[in-house]
Parts: structure tokens; sequence; C-alpha cells
């Protein structure tokens, strides 16, 4: 049977304990579509899904950013796909590239990059090598769940604290405090700064939601571990999703700053390719009283469509709903002081360190 011969209601995806995608959706690339059926032998309930980690050999490990709407030139992600498991993550199409589901897949088979220290370390001594900031968990959380044993994220850090480089942090994990041994020093020399992601206040909506994130409460103890540390604070209230959280936009940058964060943002809920479908059966199972008003209110934000990747608009929206949120966030920003950007980072001090065997240069 073809993908495009199955009815969508054909049965209700199977819910997986502890993940946030609604069943195992195939990528766009597949010509087929599997599903599961109930013959009355399947015991009831579906077995947890463990998480399965494979490790990726890349030649490379910087990315340039060609966009003219994104605020960072490079980025660097150490792990594809994210245990967090957010139902709404807009990077889980990228995981049909290597021929898994952006549904339950993304969550579940992850892959990491363990030569990643190395390949940064090279990338940064050569000679042609032009210093900009760095920025980490641009498409997947670099503070995962399994960065804990594996430590990638720790070591990336150490090899730019050791250069001096740039580094920009977003993460929605309590984890990042673990490395204040080493973005303290690099916050004093004005080369870090952190972006903490909180979606939700309401502890039930997040782990519904963001089912292996870090609690809200851990994520405002996070920010004021890291400001305490001297480390600068951004807090995202992202993504906002029209009828769901945005309610909260206000009550969650107070939270912030009180926490210690020193700017503030959000982003409109953005759902590309097989995310669409993936956050309408969220909504469908968790939400199902207002799943139509919410797919209805992000619609009016994306001019009639559930996504719209128009350069300049993809982040905020368009419309009357989605000025609304953009309105209501610069006045948060000006009345609780979280208006003073503080993404500029020195790249001045940025050396590349001698390496054993190396000449010593004749100037100094």
């Amino acid at each position: 049977m073809s993908a495009a011969e199955i009815p969508s209601d054909f049965l209700p995806p199977p819910v997986v304990k502890g993940r946030g995608a609604i069943g195992s959706a195939d990528n766009r690339y597949e010509k087929l579509a599997r599903i599961a059926l109930d013959d009355g032998w399947t015991p009831e309930g579906v077995p947890p899904l463990r998480t399965e980690v494979s490790f990726d050999r890349s030649k490379s490990i910087i990315v340039q950013q060609t966009a003219l709407d994104l605020p960072f030139s490079q980025s660097l992600n150490v792990y594809r796909g994210c245990e967090h498991g957010c139902a709404y993550c807009f990077a889980r199409p990228t995981h049909a590239y290597w021929g898994l589901a952006p549904g339950l897949d993304f969550e579940t088979k992850l892959i990491a990059k363990p030569d990643a220290p190395r390949l940064l370390r090279e990338a940064l001594r050569r000679p042609r090598y032009t210093v900009a900031p760095l920025a980490l968990g641009t498409n997947t959380d670099p503070y995962q769940p399994i960065e804990r044993g594996l430590g990638l994220t720790r070591q990336v850090l150490e090899v730019l604290a050791e250069f001096n480089h740039p580094v920009g942090i977003t993460t929605k994990s309590a984890l990042i405090t673990r490395d204040l041994d080493i973005l303290a020093p690099m916050a004093a020399k004005n080369l870090v700064r952190v972006a903490i992601s909180v979606t939700t206040l309401d502890r039930t909506l997040a782990r519904e939601l963001e089912p292996r994130a870090a609690t809200p409460s851990r994520r405002l103890e996070a920010i004021r571990l890291l400001t305490e540390a001297g480390v600068p604070v951004a807090i995202f209230a992202s993504p906002m999703i029209p009828g769901l959280n945005d309610a909260e936009l206000e009550a969650i940058l107070a939270a912030g700053a009180e926490a210690g964060a020193r700017w503030a943002s959000a982003i409109l809920i953005r759902l590309p390719m097989e995310v669409a479908p993936l956050m309408e059966a969220w909504l469908r199972q968790y939400r199902p009283d207002r799943a139509d008003r919410v797919l209805s209110l992000i619609r009016q934000c994306r001019e009639g469509q559930l996504y719209k990747a128009k350069p300049g608009e993809r982040f905020r929206g368009t419309g009357p709903v989605a000025e609304m949120i953009g309105q209501r966030l610069r006045l948060a920003r000006l009345k609780l002081g979280l208006d003073t950007p503080v993404w500029d980072l020195d790249c001045t001090r940025f050396a590349v360190p001698p390496a054993p065997g190396d000449q010593f240069s004749l100037f100094s």
C-alpha cells in the first residue's frame, strides 16, 4: 500500500511512553508506508523504546550558514537526532536524509560524531580559518541525555576554550551547568553566551510535549546558576504555539528575568515537512478539545498553511495573531529589562595554541 492510499484516520497511531512523537511516520523519501495492525494477539500497551546510538565519521564539523535571518554565520552539531523528543521539533525532517523516520526514529536512533573535537581543532588551526562566533544547538540539543555519557559537547568546549574562540549555546537542558568550570572562565573573557529555552511553566504540558527534557523549574535553576557564575543568559520562550502555550509568554519571561536572564526572545512554532502531521497527531492525542483551534491559529500565522519557510518571516509569522505575539514580546522585554542583546562576543582573543612539534615564530 502506498502512503497516499492510506486514509488519515485509518488507525490511531501508537503512543510510546516517554517519547514525544505519536507513531513512527516514515520519511518523505519512502515510497511505501508501514503501519501497525492490532490482530487481537498483541499484548496491551506499547513496549518502551530504547535509545540506540550509532557513530558518524564525518570529514568536517563546522557548517557555514548563509541564511540572512540567522544571527550566526557558522554552527556545529555533535549529535543527529535528539532524545528530548519534543513533538514540535523543526529538526525532525533532517533524519530522513539518513534513511530514518522523523518520528520515533529521530528520538530513539541517534547519531553521534565522536571525531567532532579533533575535527574542530584541525579546522581552527587552518591558516585560512576566519574566526566568528560558533553556534551550538542550532539543530539538535548539545546537552541532550546522551551527552551525560559521551561528553562530546564538553570536549568541543574544551577545544574552544583552548583557542579562545567565541561560542553561543542554545539548550533546554540543565546539564549545561556541569560545564561551568569551562563556561565561567570563557564568560570572563566575553567568549560565551547561553540561551535557555523554556516552552512552558506547566510541568504536565512540558512532560507531554518535551518528554525527556529538563523540567521547567530545572531550566530556570540553570539560568540562575549560570548567571551567578557570570555567564550571560537569554531566555527563549520558544516555540510559541498559538492556543497552547502563548498565554504563558509574559509569565515565562518574568520567571527568566527573576532567575537572572538578561535578554529574551520567542520564535513562532515551525512545522516543516513531516513535523506538521506529527504535531497534529500529538494535538489529537493530548489536547483533542483544542486541536482544531490550535491548527487554525497556526495557519492564520502562515498564510493559510501549517508552515511557510519565507526568509525573514519563518521565525515570527505574519498576520494579526503573529503580530500580537510579537507586540507582547516587545512590551514584556521592555517591562522586565530583557531588551539588552547579549550576543556581541569578542573575536579578537582568538589564538592558535602551539602544537607538539611546531616551530617557534621569529616574530611575537
